[in-house]
C-alpha cells in the first residue's frame, strides 16, 4: 500500500475483518492439535492421601478424554500453598494445572501465601467435597463428643488434638467448633493428615480433626467416630450425629477444585472445562468418590469462580472472628 495515499474506509473492514478471520483460524487450529504432549497436574498434598486418591481418578478419566497422558506433581506443604503458588506461577500454555485448595482463600488474606486468587488462576471445574470428623482411638476415655466437652471446660488446653496445618480446614474447622462450644484445645500440627492419624493411633495426641483417613480404622473398631462436619450425616457412618445437630453452627465441606494459571487461552480453558466435566460426572469417579467418602459437588468454572469469590468474602469475617492472624503468629 502506498503510504502517501489515504487509507479508504473499505480497506479498514477488509483489514479488520481478515485479522479477525486469521485470530479465529488460529484459535481453530489450537484447538485442534492441543493437547500435543502430557499434561503435568499439581497436586497440593502428599500422595496416598484422599485428595490425592481423588485427583488421580479425575485425571485419569480426563486424559483420555484429551488423547494425553495427565502425570500428578505432589507438591505439598503449607497446608496446599506451595503447590498452589507454582501453580499460579506456571505458564498458561494448559500443560500444567492443578488442584486448587479453597483455603487458598484464606491464606491469600493472611499473607501466607502471595497470590490473588481472584485474578491468578482460571478455574475450570469444583470436583468434590470432603467429609471431616473428630475421631478418637477406641481406647479413649471420650465415648461422645458430650465427653470431650465436658473435660475441655474443666480443664481448658489440656485436651490436644491432631490436624493437617495450622489455618487449614481441619485447624480452621476445630477452632469454629471450639470457639461455638466455648472451650480450649490444645492444637498440634503436622505436615499432612497421615502423619496426624498416625500420632493419634499411637496415643501421643487425644483427638484426630481430619478428613475421612480415619474412616477405614472407624470401620475396623481401631477408631471412634465422634461427629461429622458437613450438612447432614454421612451415609457410611449415619449412626454419627454432625455439629450442626449436636447444636454447633459449624459446617466444614472445603470442596476440591481445578485450575489453571491465568491468561489460559480460551479454546484451551473450553476443552480442559469439557475433559473435566465428563470425569467429575462419571459412574467411575463416583464410585471413588464414594469410597473416600468425598461427596461430589461438580461446578462448570465460571461457577466455580463464584462460589470462589462468595468464599473469599466469608474468609474475611473468619479471620476477624477466629482472630486466625494471631493464631498464625503464635505458630
Amino acid at each position: 500500500m502506498n503510504p502517501s495515499r489515504p487509507v479508504t474506509r473499505r480497506q479498514l473492514v477488509l483489514g479488520s475483518l481478515g485479522a479477525a478471520a486469521l485470530s479465529t483460524t488460529s484459535a481453530r487450529v489450537l484447538a485442534a492439535e492441543y493437547p500435543e504432549r502430557p499434561i503435568t497436574f499439581i497436586c497440593p498434598w502428599p500422595a496416598g492421601g484422599t485428595a490425592d486418591r481423588s485427583m488421580r481418578i479425575i485425571c485419569q478419566i480426563a486424559a483420555r478424554e484429551l488423547g494425553q497422558p495427565i502425570a500428578l506433581d505432589n507438591r505439598a506443604g503449607a497446608s496446599g500453598m506451595i503447590g498452589s503458588k507454582a501453580l499460579s506461577s506456571a505458564r498458561p500454555d494448559g500443560y500444567t494445572i492443578g488442584q486448587i485448595p479453597i483455603s487458598v482463600t484464606r491464606f491469600s488474606q493472611l499473607g501466607t501465601v502471595q497470590l490473588d486468587p481472584l485474578k491468578d488462576f482460571t478455574y475450570l471445574a469444583r470436583t468434590s467435597g470432603q467429609t471431616f470428623g473428630i475421631a478418637v482411638p477406641a481406647n479413649s476415655p471420650f465415648k461422645s463428643l458430650r465427653d470431650v466437652i465436658a473435660k475441655a471446660k474443666a480443664q481448658p488446653g489440656v485436651i490436644t488434638y491432631a490436624h493437617a496445618g495450622i489455618g487449614g480446614a481441619t485447624h480452621v474447622g476445630m477452632e469454629q467448633f471450639a470457639q461455638a462450644a466455648g472451650v480450649r484445645f490444645n492444637a498440634i500440627a503436622y505436615k499432612g493428615g497421615s502423619a496426624a492419624l498416625q500420632d493419634v493411633l499411637g496415643g501421643q495426641v487425644d483427638l484426630l480433626a481430619d478428613s475421612s483417613s480415619w474412616a477405614p480404622h472407624v470401620e475396623a473398631g481401631k477408631m471412634r467416630l465422634l461427629a461429622t462436619w458437613g450438612e447432614a450425616r454421612t451415609p457410611r457412618f449415619k449412626d454419627t450425629p454432625t455439629l450442626k445437630e449436636l447444636g454447633f453452627d459449624v459446617v466444614v465441606e472445603a470442596p476440591n477444585g481445578i485450575g489453571a494459571p491465568k491468561g489460559l487461552p480460551a479454546v484451551i480453558e473450553k476443552r480442559l472445562r469439557d475433559a473435566f466435566r465428563t470425569a467429575v460426572n462419571s459412574e467411575e469417579f463416583r464410585k471413588v468418590a464414594e469410597s473416600i467418602d468425598a461427596p461430589v459437588m461438580y461446578q462448570d468454572g465460571p461457577d466455580y469462580r463464584k462460589y470462589i469469590q462468595a468464599v473469599y468474602q466469608q474468609e474475611t469475617e473468619l479471620i476477624r472472628k477466629l482472630s486466625l492472624k494471631e493464631l498464625m503468629a503464635k505458630g
